[in-house]
């Protein structure tokens, strides 16, 4: 039996976010993405999380060897690009895509785990924020099959297809507010309840799959599909 099989839409619930605890484990979408995407690349993955108890808001995927090769940041995952996926109660959104962090520029007192270091890879996504360049055209592509970018910061969600635009919005995200980049393909409920569990484990691998280059863009040690 394949470890995708006991997924449900239900598992994504708009109210309370994604369902993780009290599950089998064929049923934990935690489990499910991690041993897909770890078969596929041939290397540990870690997980991340945002929220407590049963219902998780946010999950994150890195690459360990990524995150071990930062000569400063090697113990934190703040400064790794990440696969995420998401539900957003307010915005009524399943979110699935990645993200690379940008932290604090100034973090405070006690947190300097979050405060963006040389070894991030915030630092490579802006270099690769050119215009014309390979990012440039992979986000335009994107966009245009329906996935959306959002440099967070400030209030709504950019679509512009002009880099340059989104790197300046990017640098100028307040040094003393947490920032991040997200590329992801947004799902309603209704689309969620539309699917099966199956056909949903295999969008977001597919979705993966699409963000998997500029993730790389971005990395240290790529991600790069096992042979065989």
């Amino acid at each position: 039996m394949e470890p995708r099989s006991g997924f449900r839409p239900e598992f994504l619930d708009f109210k309370r976010g994604i369902h993780v605890g009290n599950l089998e484990e064929n049923q934990r979408i935690t489990r499910i993405l991690k041993l897909a995407l770890e078969s596929r690349y041939g290397q540990p993955l870690v997980t991340e999380r945002w929220g407590r108890g049963v219902y998780w808001r946010w999950i994150g995927l890195l690459a360990r060897a990524n995150r071990e090769a930062k000569p400063i940041s090697s113990n934190v995952s703040f400064g790794c690009a990440k696969y995420f996926i998401s539900v957003d109660p307010e915005e009524q959104l399943f979110k699935c895509g990645m993200q690379v962090e940008r932290g604090y520029v100034k973090a405070p007192r006690g947190s300097h785990d979050w405060q963006l270091q040389l070894d991030w890879d915030w630092n490579r996504l802006l270099g690769a924020l050119r215009r014309g360049s390979f990012l440039d055209q992979e986000i335009s592509r994107l966009l245009r099959e329906g996935f959306q970018v959002y440099p967070d910061g400030w209030e709504g969600r950019s679509k512009k297809r002009d880099v340059t635009k989104l790197k300046q919005l990017l640098q100028a995200a307040p040094g003393n507010e947490w920032a991040w980049f997200q590329l992801f393909y947004p799902m309603t409920e209704k689309e969620v309840q539309a699917a099966n569990g199956a056909d949903l484990v295999d969008s977001m691998l597919a979705v993966f799959d699409e963000v998997t280059p500029v993730m790389n863009l971005c990395m240290q040690v790529q991600l790069r599909a096992a042979a065989g």
